[in-house]
């Protein structure tokens, strides 16, 4: 059986002067992971960790390509939740194990965020000590619109945004654009796209460095509404956010709350509580095991196979959510989803 040729694979890793490069090659699906794909990543980065050749890592996607990376398979989890769960539970374990790796990384990782970032795109970048976006850069973490959370270790990133930027971003799936990615302190750095070429080609020659010469702060498009956002956001269970959105008049306020009620009652729960208890764990690697708990339970419920259906598969927006609405969500419900796996914990 002949070997797949590296331009084939969807990640194709290789050394180049003195970086590690990792290009994320399956444009048909905006790059998605799948777990070949976090599997070569983890053990490009286990072999190049103490490899004095390699002083630090740049992860990008194929040129020609829209990028960066538009979440994890969604078709594979959905799937595996239908049946027996097995496919996504690997798929999960082995994603956040990577994510876990990424954040611990003792070298520069550097993530080119030029385009679609979301979802599992968010995990490999957002964890790195360099992550550059572009005017093409859009980022979300929309699963509260398909009956998911947002994990990646979204628990551990966006409760540590300025404000109550984080709970925004988690409740409602709002996306931010270009320097807006970088005003929120998701993107360290900022650049034209046209300069990422000669950019890149500088890093691999001459080191890290070059990056510090990139815009490295900005005004957010959003920093009109951050005072109403702290005031609404800031509150300590999503029906207290509701009643603070709907008691306010503002435009931006009333658009969120319509936004907020076509979201799963469920998940917005859960990623509520999700903050809560992740500003609690001692580590990045017990906030993984949090999100392994709820990601492996979630992905079988009805929400999330509804929330697939009405967005991904059928495209008719229109799940039905159950509960459907935020007061048939109890905390006994939540309480299952967040219990201790036993002998099924996510290990490292």
């Amino acid at each position: 059986m002949s070997e797949i040729p590296a331009s084939e694979l969807p990640v194709i890793a290789r050394k180049e002067g003195r970086a590690g490069r990792l290009t994320l090659n399956r444009p048909k699906a905006l790059h998605s992971l799948n777990p070949d794909m976090c599997l070569i990543m983890y053990d490009s980065l286990k072999d190049w960790r103490d490899d004095p050749e390699v002083e630090f890592i740049l992860v990008d996607h194929a040129p020609g390509t829209r990028g960066f990376c538009a979440g994890g398979d969604i078709r594979l989890i959905a799937d595996s939740g239908a049946a027996d769960g097995k496919e996504a539970a690997h798929f999960f374990a082995v994603e956040y194990r990577l994510n876990a790796l990424i954040h611990s990384y003792p070298k520069p990782y550097i993530a080119i965020m030029d385009g679609v970032t979301m979802g599992g795109g968010v995990g490999i970048s957002v964890h790195g000590s360099h992550r550059i976006s572009t005017e093409n850069t859009t980022f979300a973490m929309p699963e509260s619109g398909i009956g998911l959370f947002p994990d990646v270790g979204g628990g551990w990133f966006m409760p540590r945004l300025k404000g109550e930027l984080g709970e925004w971003l988690a409740q409602t799936g709002a996306r931010l654009k270009g320097k807006d990615v970088l005003a929120a302190g998701i993107a360290t750095h900022f650049t034209e796209a046209a300069n990422l070429d000669a950019l890149k080609a500088a890093a691999i020659k001459n080191g890290v460095k070059v990056f510090d010469a990139l815009e490295q702060s900005a005004e957010g498009s959003f920093a009109p509404h951050v005072a109403l956002m702290d005031q609404c956001f800031a509150k300590d269970t999503v029906e207290e956010i509701f009643a603070a959105l709907e008691a306010s008049n503002d435009p931006w306020a009333q658009k969120q709350l319509a936004d907020l009620k076509t979201k799963s009652p469920t998940t917005l729960k859960v990623a509520k509580r999700q903050m809560k208890e992740a500003l609690k764990a001692k580590s990045f690697e017990d906030n993984m095991r949090m999100e392994y708990r709820i990601a492996v339970r979630i992905v079988r419920t009805h929400d999330f196979q509804e929330g697939v259906r009405a967005v991904i598969i059928d495209k008719d927006n229109a799940p039905k959510w159950s509960p459907a609405t935020l007061e048939g969500v109890t905390d006994a419900m939540l309480d299952q989803l967040f219990a201790d796996l036993g002998e099924q914990e996510l290990t490292f």
